[in-house]
């Protein structure tokens, strides 16, 4: 169930940072997240209006080589992102990040 997922590794690897769900649900499977994409999905309130649920982070001014210069856990439920930008304060839960996998098993009409 996407909702107790955990994933059993997150690492940075390249330009993505990946998320190794093996083991949740069936066909566990790895995601892989672009930085930038990452970046410009962050949830926090200086990011997204906390009452349209908009986006408001404009995307001109997040650099394309913007990269995750940290991963910190925050308890058992997501992770924090610390950015080359100087970006920090958005959580990105693990039950989001699996229901935003960008992975071909997860988007399998995606290009």
């Amino acid at each position: 169930m996407v909702g107790d997922a955990v994933p059993k590794a997150i690492r940075r690897r390249d330009n993505r940072v990946e998320l190794d769900w093996d083991g949740v649900g069936p066909g566990g499977h790895i995601g892989r997240f672009g930085m930038r994409a990452l970046r410009l999905a962050c949830p926090c309130a200086a990011c997204v209006d906390e009452m349209s649920g908009r986006t408001i982070l404009d995307p001109t001014t997040v650099p394309e080589d913007v990269q995750a210069d940290a991963l910190e856990l925050v308890g058992a439920y997501g992770i924090r992102v610390r950015w080359s930008d100087g970006h920090a304060t958005g959580i990105y839960t693990f039950r989001g990040l699996r229901e935003a996998c960008p992975c071909p098993a997860c988007h399998p009409d995606a290009d």
